[in-house]
């Protein structure tokens, strides 16, 4: 009877114990440690983030939506292409390429899901645990068809559209939510096989993922940190749910219950079992994490913005917060990146300038590639599966650079490229190739 007592005793102090690290786990914790973002790179995002909000837009010149500034500050005449649910035949999200002679880039932003659209719940049920592998990682198979589907009817008019421009802009993907996951892998498909737009380097693509799916493996996460930005709201619950995305979504009308079970789960699963898997899905690369509210304080605090790239800890834990869910709007996400900026530039005007702003963005941008190889190599040294280090990933560059170079000398064009990504069906449909991956 003691025996019994005393088990039972220490079940009650152990689960006290895990209620109490659940309960007050808040989302500021999961970037304690992160170092402050600078207004220079956190500067594109309020702005990307009201290309996306354009998406929801039928007319730009009378717009239902209210961003944070009032108004858009998009030219309506630099939109050239917008296409709709009913143009993709539910192959991918609505979206519109913009041409921001501004900031000199040339963007392709794609909306969240629709909850009214069955088409875009189809992406998200396309998918198993460990189903498509990418460049020696695996992805959400759903959402890699839709990124392919994007590129094979739209590469010719980025790719006419970045040589019109002199070759000098910079190309953008963006998406939010659902459209997150399918930018950031037509960003990888991308970089990987540069000749689908004009052997476009590296270092001109660019990939803004807010509210981000968790749509490909760390291995793929780490390795296009240099590449793709993650936006994460405080509390937001997609890009921490391990669970498969098909799973939220069959269980949407019961989500609160999900993400209670899920974190239980979670809690009793092993840091390195979870690292380990590599079938397991992550927010894409780089993260900027929007931290605006505090343990046991009510209401919004002046936003800050904490940027990293990690291996372990990558948001690995549900919050439980009544914000999960409101913190995954682009609305709020727009609203509170333009208050962080502002705040960002504010306390950059106060600090004491010692040298030129061009010097301190170049001492910024060393500072990010040190980051991304330290990232590289931490990766290597917990045995992520497929991870590689910086002298490989320089080797892979290499490699892509004589690859395109190949593509270029036998003249390949997109057409070619799309039979060994698609094959047609016999009604004349692309369909896509399950067993392909993308030349490297």
């Amino acid at each position: 009877m003691s025996v019994a007592c005393g088990l039972e005793c220490v079940f009650c102090v152990g689960f006290s114990r895990w209620a109490w690290k659940r309960c007050t786990h808040v989302g500021s914790d999961d970037s304690a440690t992160w170092t402050s973002a600078t207004p220079e790179e956190f500067e594109p995002i309020p702005r990307i983030s009201r290309v996306i909000l354009a998406v929801y837009e039928p007319d730009l010149r009378n717009p239902k939506i209210s961003p944070s500034l009032g108004t858009f500050d998009l030219n309506p005449e630099w939109v050239i292409k917008r296409v709709t649910h009913e143009k993709t035949q539910g192959r991918s999200p609505p979206y519109i390429i913009y041409i921001d002679h501004d900031h000199r880039e040339i963007v392709l932003a794609i909306r969240g899901l629709n909850l009214a659209k069955e088409s875009d719940y189809k992406i998200l049920l396309d998918n198993k645990l460990g189903q498509k592998m990418l460049g020696g990682g695996y992805v959400h198979r759903g959402l890699l068809k839709s990124a392919a589907w994007v590129l094979n009817q739209e590469s010719e008019t980025l790719w006419r559209v970045w040589e019109e421009n002199g070759r000098e802009y910079d190309l953008v993907f963006a998406g939010h939510s659902l459209g997150s996951g399918v930018a950031a892998l037509m960003a990888v498909l991308v970089v990987n096989t540069p000749a689908m737009i004009g052997d476009i380097p590296r270092n001109k693509v660019r990939c803004f993922a807010l509210a981000p799916a968790r749509c490909m493996s760390l291995n793929l996460a780490v390795k296009y940190a240099d590449v793709i930005s993650s936006v994460i709201l405080q509390d937001d619950f997609l890009p921490r749910t391990a669970t498969p995305l098909e799973d939220i979504f069959k269980s949407v009308f019961c989500l609160p219950c999900l993400l209670f079970l899920v974190c239980l789960r979670d809690t009793f699963i092993p840091e390195g079992r979870k690292l380990r898997d590599p079938r397991r899905l992550y927010a894409p690369g780089r993260i900027y994490h929007i931290v605006e509210r505090k343990f046991c304080r009510c209401g919004r605090f002046p936003p800050e913005v904490r940027t990293a790239i990690p291996v372990d800890g990558r948001f690995e834990h549900i919050v439980l917060s009544s914000n999960a869910t409101s913190d995954h709007a682009i609305l709020w996400i727009e609203r509170e990146a333009e208050k962080a900026l502002q705040i960002l530039r504010e306390k950059s005007s106060e600090t004491v300038v010692t040298m030129a702003p061009k010097e301190k963005r170049m001492e910024r941008l060393s500072t990010l590639e040190k980051e991304h190889k330290d990232a590289l190599e931490r990766a290597v040294s917990l045995n992520i599966p497929h991870a590689v280090s910086t002298a490989e990933e320089e080797e892979e560059e290499c490699n892509n650079g004589e690859a395109s170079a190949e593509l270029k000398t036998k003249k390949k064009n997109w057409d070619e490229v799309v039979d060994k990504l698609f094959h047609r069906s016999n009604s004349g449909e692309f369909v896509f190739n399950d067993n392909v991956v993308p030349e490297r």
